[in-house]
């Protein structure tokens, strides 16, 4: 893996995490467990596609999360999908 991924920089992994943090509790806890069972096996396109996820609001998120919605236009791409399938496996 290159110098400039996720995975070889310790800070960029704890940005994201604290990035993850959120206002809904249902939220941190799903992140929360999501990162103990992910985190190192992350790729630098699932980082990306996470990021795209965290840029959603709380409630937006939360709904995604829980299957009321499915992700549509720019977040219905192939990498944000996986990752938030991973997210609901958790």
């Amino acid at each position: 893996m290159d110098d400039t991924s996720h995975q070889s920089d310790p800070l960029r992994r704890a940005r994201l995490r604290w990035r993850a943090r959120r206002g809904l509790l249902e939220n941190d806890l799903i992140f929360e467990r999501f990162f103990s069972r992910y985190e190192h096996d992350l790729s630098d396109a699932d980082v990306g596609a996470l990021t795209r996820l965290l840029e959603l609001s709380d409630n937006d998120l939360m709904d995604l999360l829980l299957v009321r919605k499915e992700p549509e236009g720019d977040l219905a791409d192939t990498d944000v999908v996986r990752v938030l399938e991973m997210l609901r496996t958790v």
